[in-house]
């Protein structure tokens, strides 16, 4: 196949260093003159390079590559007059002068120096064989009424899952979706969403991700995809086999109906995103990108230009760079205008917020850029608020407009309800009931100096990495050897118990109090105050036999089991149940509850009906509290009565806070404890004396 020739000169001057990537030319997006088909401006970001070329492959052609002749400001610009949609391309530092398209053989790009690199800016990843490059796709799609939800964030219940693991064994998905975006949007799996009753559909990273070399090694792969390589990219692995035989632009139109059908059914699609590494690794790992195009712009690195590395991923971006909060920006943006995304959950979030002294800095650019975007400014932003830098900890301090994961209230409740626990039947003692109740009632002094309210601190007891909730009551050590590292990976403070047994048992007895620990700790996220988040198949009792960093197991170690055991059938049920209990309680509520004009509408009381003491808090001997819910017209609306003790114990229910209110009648709506059935629905007016199980949760609502 032979290229025409053009000329040379009016190429030249037609292109434009923006925007970055590939587009239709200026002078003819405006509709000014007629668009020949496929022509492109191409623009790449590359001060490192002192020239740059194009190696492209029209669909069905070869081979072929051409220098783009201008340079503005570090971006290299030309046009390419044959890159239609579905063509393949990437970059690499010219070889020559020849100014026009040349072929080139292809086998001449499997050689370490001619490979092409991705584009930074590439809409799509085709791979074929050994060989990586980006890909041009169109934007055409029938969205027809969709749109982002924006459910506000009181209401909001997110469950985080992954793509493959949700449906990879899902018996009502047909085998050939089973592990796909299709799998996620099929009926079976969007129905079960809506009958857990969750709001918000959080995946585990689907940018285009590669593998580390030492996984590769090991015959093992990146299953989390905390491993990004293209950050406008969809990752092509997640697709059907029909979609990725088809093409880049089938699998991006297979993740667009996949968030429809999730829109359709109510539910919003939130994306956890990978902005602070990427994955070419250390200075002496893979270069894909960034690293053969601008080295020291990409990546943070000292005076001596070795890499500054907050992630423990080898490299960290460098966010003192301004186009490196460009890339961010606009990828993000293009996730919300061209995939309808609803929100983000930034992957050690402290990197991308750190200045040019490696400080963490909540006026940084990045976070003023978003804040000031119409776009970016309108979708659900999702801080894990750490990384592994000096100064890494920063839960509570980034701005207005962010919700933070919440490592205070994961730690409180475990600690309460396992790691106390096993110390306190070990002969020892446990804490007391205060970090607990600031848990739940929302932290709101950690979000407080920030100008935040509750509703910033998304609640959690278990995500991805760590254990799951099912581990956390049957293990009390990791055990990662399947990782291939010797156990040495994972955390090893997990604050869990294994209740008597490491891992599994036939004894009915430690399994009835697993049972009721799991509801505890569900129970709990349920009704705290904040933004709750599942992690998928917590609902379920699904154990990863006792891994805690299971990220490069794809099997049946991470995949959701969904066989139905007498344990998974009690947990789903359970969980359903405390969700509709969130749902028709705060539907009664202004959506400024539980705080308005700094009056808390809290009361807090202990066993005996009486307000708590500050020794009360404070002993770890008296591990029984009361939570009043009350309302602004002083109508009384729940209680929330918690027993960390290893005995039964019979209380006095708390009496109207305003004086002279008459005494009201409570209703039990449910318990943790095993007595539930039995239990439900029980009256009790407040002055009365009632029961509360040993270790349990009891909850009532005012009539």
């Amino acid at each position: 196949m032979v290229m025409p020739l053009f000329d040379t000169a009016s190429t030249m001057d037609a292109s434009t260093a923006v925007p970055l990537g590939v587009s239709v030319p200026r002078a003819e997006s405006d509709g000014s003159r007629p668009a020949p088909r496929g022509r492109a401006n191409v623009a790449c970001y590359a001060p490192g390079v002192a020239s740059l070329e194009i190696v492209y492959s029209a669909p069905g052609g070869e081979w072929r590559v051409q220098p783009l002749p201008n340079v503005t400001q570090g971006v290299h610009h030309g046009i390419v007059e044959h890159l239609p949609a579905g063509s393949r391309y990437g970059f690499r530092p010219a070889s020559g002068a020849q100014p026009l398209p040349v072929p080139v053989p292809a086998a001449d790009l499997d050689d370490d120096g001619a490979r092409p690199l991705l584009d930074p800016y590439g809409r799509a990843v085709d791979q074929r064989g050994g060989l990586v490059t980006s890909a041009r796709t169109d934007s055409t799609f029938d969205w027809e009424a969709d749109g982002r939800l924006r459910l506000p964030w009181r209401n909001t219940i997110i469950y985080e899952a992954h793509v493959r693991g949700q449906t990879q064994l899902h018996p009502d998905v047909p085998a050939e979706l089973r592990g796909t975006y299709a799998g996620m949007a099929h009926p079976a799996v969007v129905e079960y969403f809506k009958g857990l009753g969750i709001t918000a559909v959080q995946l585990l990273p689907v940018h285009f991700h590669l593998d580390e070399p030492h996984l590769q090694d090991l015959g093992l792969t990146n299953y989390w995809g905390y491993n990004t390589a293209a950050f406008f990219a969809p990752h092509p692995g997640y697709a059907t086999r029909a979609a990725q035989d088809a093409g880049p632009q089938a699998v991006q139109d297979e993740f667009k109906r996949m968030v429809k059908a999730l829109h359709s059914a109510g539910l919003e699609v939130i994306l956890d995103v990978v902005y602070n590494h990427t994955a070419e690794g250390g200075p002496d790992g893979q270069t894909t990108s960034f690293r053969g195009l601008a080295e020291n712009r990409y990546y943070r690195t000292d005076g001596h230009g070795k890499y500054i590395d907050t992630t423990g991923c080898g490299n960290s971006l460098n966010f003192s760079e301004p186009r490196v909060v460009q890339l961010v920006l606009d990828s993000l943006r293009y996730w919300v205008d061209e995939f309808h995304i609803d929100g983000f959950r930034f992957d050690l979030a402290v990197t991308l917020c750190r200045n040019a002294d490696n400080d963490f800095d909540p006026q940084h650019p990045f976070l003023v850029g978003i804040a000031a975007d119409p776009v970016l400014s309108d979708v659900k932003l999702i801080a894990e608020p750490w990384d592994v830098g000096y100064g890494g900890w920063q839960t509570g301090r980034f701005p207005a407009g962010w919700a933070d994961w919440n490592d205070h209230f994961r730690d409180s409740v475990r600690s309460f309800w396992l790691a106390d626990r096993a110390a306190l039947e070990s002969g020892g003692q446990g804490g007391s009931v205060a970090k607990l109740a600031d848990a739940l009632s929302g932290s709101a002094a950690l979000f407080e100096a920030s100008g935040r309210s509750r509703l910033a601190s998304v609640n959690y007891v278990t995500a991805h990495d760590g254990f799951t909730l099912n581990d956390l009551v049957s293990y009390d050590r990791k055990h990662n050897e399947a990782n291939g590292e010797q156990n040495r990976d994972g955390h090893g403070d997990n604050r869990s118990y294994n209740h008597g047994v490491e891992g599994p048992t036939e004894n009915g007895e430690i399994l009835a109090r697993r049972a009721q620990s799991r509801r505890n700790m569900m129970a709990s996220l349920m009704i705290s105050l904040g933004v709750p988040m599942i992690t998928a198949g917590d609902e379920l009792a699904r154990t990863q036999q006792g891994n805690n960093n299971a990220y490069c197991q794809d099997n049946a170690i991470t995949w959701l089991d969904w066989t139905r055991t007498p344990e998974s059938h009690e947990m789903l049920r359970s969980t359903k149940r405390y969700i509709r209990l969130r749902k028709e309680f705060l539907a009664a509520q202004p959506h400024h509850f539980p705080v308005l004009h700094e009056q808390s509408y809290l009361y807090w009381f202990d066993h005996n009906g009486q307000p708590m003491s500050m020794d009360r808090w404070n002993d770890p001997q008296h591990r029984v509290m009361q939570l009043l819910l009350g309302s602004e017209d002083g109508e009384l609306e729940g209680l929330v009565v918690v027993n960390g003790t290893g005995t039964n114990i019979t209380i006095t229910l708390p009496r109207p806070a305003a004086k002279g209110t008459a005494p009201r009648l409570f209703e039990l709506r449910l318990t943790t404890s095993a007595l539930h059935e039995s239990r439900q629905g029980g009256r009790v007016a407040s002055g009365e004396k009632d029961l509360v199980e040993a270790n349990s949760i009891s909850i009532y609502r005012t009539l």
